[in-house]
């Protein structure tokens, strides 16, 4: 009977260790893609942000060259062009 307890109880240690060891790497897994997707998705914002800039800058200045030809260009340049 004793060495069933002993068996049962190895058997149990055994299990539980492997257990722990592989919850942990599950998290460091799920660890490296979490900061994997927040990396990519910060790239990506930071991208969009730029071209939203950029498209926004290309429209100001398409939109002030048309008042400028509309009014005989008689208009004094702001200070948002410099």
């Amino acid at each position: 009977m004793v060495t069933l307890v002993a068996k049962l109880s190895t058997v149990f240690v055994l299990s539980s260790a492997w257990l722990l060891l592989s919850c942990a790497e599950v998290k460091e897994a799920g660890r490296t893609i979490g900061h994997t997707t927040r990396n990519v998705t910060r790239e990506i914002g930071h991208g969009t942000r730029d071209i939203a800039r950029e498209i926004g800058h290309g429209t100001r200045r398409v939109v002030k060259s048309i008042g400028e030809e509309s009014s005989g260009g008689s208009k004094s340049p702001s200070e948002d062009d410099q």
